[in-house]
């Protein structure tokens, strides 16, 4: 039985193969929108995942309870008008080939079914099917939208494929959702890539513990120091394992800059101890970089400096980077490699414990370290121990034990004497007793010691503790003529800004010397000059030197000399004459140095254009172990050769000279355990003024003995003022 319906019977494809459909077929042109733009489910289905056939399979089952629904009894169809566009079955074919029986016929009402798919995608969410997007099974768009997930992970940031997973040193990880690009070179090279991540994960890990494990001393760069467990390394990953993605990567990064900011205070300790034998100073030290600017500018040239500079700002920068960046490579692959990551912690914090509680050590230094940690504890000391020092100091420096005497019961046995105290830059005890200098320095101090004896000259020498190392000069200076330990630069700017009495100006506050500077070293204006009690200071632009520059010193030592014997010592005056003069050819790269040449052809200096093109490049000597050593007691011999020989040939019976060393040259030089001695030597004509220091017990003539006393430095200046007349007075 059937029912009469406005469509086209439909054949009986139980019974007979259907009649060709003689209907036309549409064109593109002529097909509605909605059917343009639909794609049949059964050619979606095979290119979709099982996800994608459920959903097919389901669309099926509804279009089939619809048809079932307008169709009469069982074997009869009703007659409905084929619409436009549909694909007629060809003549000859079976419903086995051409569609499954248990199909619904599609075309029995497909305004009908069209509707109903129309509905269908309606009714999806709008993250499913926005406009213009292709139509995506719901299993589908669910396994791209984790696929997008995973990609997109902040965590993961800098890893632009899933399947580096298996190549970062984490172990096997799941294939990924989607597949990769064929054009991705890890795709084409799938081996090189996880060799590639194996390689960045295990530098990351080993820059890591390069920065927790490394020494601060050059020397202390060892093998056995970086093979140690840090225990910061097994806190750090306890933390980053248990915290969740975002705080994760938060902590990571924090983590990576703070490291990288301790390193770049680590290599900052190394260049210190280096060149000033102690560790840097975050208080104190950041005004040096200006002077080791002025230094760089004066050795290399201008170019040079900005070179320089520039390299130190990068590397720094660099290390910031790297570090941050090594930390969040080992934290991810922790991430992505849980259970892993807890087992090896846990393993190599129980290993660290053991370590610790055995003692265990490797060629000294204990397996267990913990050397960021103290390191951290040691500079938050330091900090503290700087700021209570300034407040200390201050108090000290108010107290003098001759800041109230009167200028007439100062210095009363030298009056009438021409008084030079003169430090020779870098004259420590290792030239004299380093055996790569010894024995040039050695020779020098004795046949400079008979030419003296020979000049009718006595001198006593010993040795004095300096307060700095290596560099720094103005502190060693300070602290010879203040009578204060003037060991950092807080401590020099509290005292210059001060009235605290300096030897110099005792001279001047007797009334009865005319006193000056000689500073060559000198190149803007020296405030200071007024703190240390100086009627006139002579700076390197006021020598009147002509001639070139060798390497950071501005002017040769006899030049320095000769100008001093033209502009003062020369001159007639009305007082005797006290001066302080720095002597700077001995100091540091140590070349080229000049040489000696006859007094009356210094000139204004130009003569030295010849001597200083033929001397050594810095470059050729200051980086050369062995070279450096042998320049550096050549530039001392010179210094003492300049000294004594002015002494002899314009000194005379009231000449009372005071010439020392302001420090001992840097570790390189003077070696990683040489002290901070330097040797002192008192020189006079007047025998009755070596008799008042005859109690020191200094050895004759100008080369102290290794027995001879070591004092500091800081308590020179009260037992020379008491020695020759001075009443304390606080």
């Amino acid at each position: 039985m059937s029912r009469t319906t406005n469509s086209r019977q439909l054949p009986d494809m139980d019974r007979t193969t259907p009649e060709p459909d003689v209907t036309p077929e549409a064109s593109p042109a002529d097909t509605p929108d909605d059917i343009q733009h639909s794609t049949p489910l059964e050619e979606a289905a095979p290119e979709k995942g099982v996800a994608a056939e459920h959903a097919v399979s389901s669309e099926r089952d509804g279009a089939e309870e619809a048809t079932a629904a307008e169709e009469g009894p069982e074997g009869e169809a009703p007659v409905a008008e084929k619409p436009v566009g549909e694909v007629p079955v060809e003549e000859g074919t079976t419903a086995s080939e051409g569609e499954s029986e248990e199909k619904p016929a599609v075309d029995a009402d497909t305004d009908t079914a069209s509707d109903k798919v129309s509905g269908a995608q309606e009714e999806a969410p709008a993250e499913e099917a926005s406009a213009g997007e292709k139509e995506t099974p719901s299993g589908e768009a669910c396994a791209v939208e984790e696929s997008t997930a995973a990609e997109t992970d902040p965590a993961d940031e800098g890893n632009t494929a899933t399947d580096e997973d298996t190549s970062e040193g984490g172990g096997p990880a799941e294939p990924p959702d989607e597949p990769v690009a064929p054009g991705k070179w890890r795709d084409r090279h799938p081996v090189a890539a996880r060799n590639v991540g194996w390689t960045v994960t295990g530098l990351s890990l080993l820059l890591v513990c390069f920065a927790l494990l490394m020494p601060t001393s050059a020397p202390k760069f060892t093998p056995g120091v970086f093979l140690r467990i840090p225990v910061e390394a097994v806190l750090g990953a306890a933390v980053l394992i248990v915290l969740p993605r975002r705080p994760r990567l938060v902590v990571a990064i924090l983590a990576g800059a703070i490291l990288g900011v301790l390193t770049v205070l680590n290599l900052l300790d190394v260049g210190f101890n280096m060149f000033l034998g102690r560790g840097f100073n975050v208080v104190l030290d950041w005004v040096l970089f200006d002077d080791a600017q002025s230094y760089l500018k004066d050795t290399m040239g201008n170019g040079g400096a900005i070179g320089a500079v520039i390299a130190v700002v990068a590397l720094v920068l660099i290390v910031l980077v790297l570090m941050t960046l090594a930390v969040l490579r080992v934290s991810n692959v922790m991430a992505r490699n849980h259970d892993a990551a807890s087992r090896a912690t846990l393993v190599v914090g129980t290993a660290w414990v053991t370590c610790a509680a055995l003692g265990l050590q490797l060629s000294g230094p204990g397996i267990a370290a913990r050397t960021t940690v103290a390191r951290v504890e040691d500079r938050v000391n330091r900090v503290q121990a700087t700021l209570k020092d300034e407040a200390a100091f201050a108090k000290e420096a108010k107290k003098d034990a001759f800041g109230g005497t009167p200028g007439d019961q100062l210095l009363t046995d030298l009056r009438g004497k021409d008084v030079m105290i003169a430090f020779i830059e870098s004259y420590g005890r290792s030239a004299i007793e380093d055996e790569a200098t010894a024995a040039g320095v050695d020779a020098t101090l004795t046949a400079k010691n008979e030419a003296l004896t020979k000049a009718g000259y006595s001198a006593k020498s010993g040795w004095l503790t300096s307060a700095t190392y290596g560099g720094s000069s103005w502190l060693g200076h300070s602290t010879f003529l203040s009578g204060l330990w003037i060991n950092n630069q807080n401590r020099y700017r509290t005292v210059t800004a001060g009235e605290h009495l300096t030897l110099t100006g005792a001279f001047k506050r007797t009334g009865a010397w005319r006193t000056v500077g000689v500073m060559p070293g000198v190149q803007k204006n020296w405030p200071e000059g007024k703190f240390y009690g100086l009627d006139n200071v002579y700076d390197s632009r006021e020598l009147g030197y002509e001639g070139p520059k060798f390497s950071w010193s501005t002017m040769p030592d006899q030049y320095a000399l000769s100008a001093f014997e033209r502009l003062e010592h020369g001159k007639k005056r009305d007082k005797p004459l006290m001066s302080e003069i720095i002597l700077t050819s001995s100091h540091q790269p140590w070349a080229p140095i000049p040489k000696m040449i006859p007094w009356d052809q210094v000139g204004d200096g130009s003569v030295y254009e010849g001597i200083e093109k033929a001397g050594k490049d810095p470059a050729d000597v200051f980086y050369d172990s062995k070279k450096v050593k042998e320049e550096y007691g050549k530039s001392i011999q010179y210094s003492v050769n300049s000294l004594i020989d002015y002494v002899v040939k314009y000194g005379s019976k009231n000449t009372v000279l005071v010439f020392l060393g302001d420090h001992q040259p840097l570790a390189g030089v003077s070696g990683s355990n040489a002290g901070r001695d330097v040797p002192v030597s008192i020189v006079a004509r007047d025998k009755s003024v070596l008799d008042k220091i005859e109690d020191w017990g200094w050895t004759d003539g100008i080369k102290p003995d290794k027995s001879a006393p070591v004092w500091r430095m800081d308590s020179f200046r009260d037992r020379f003022l008491t020695a020759y007349g001075s009443t304390p007075k606080p």
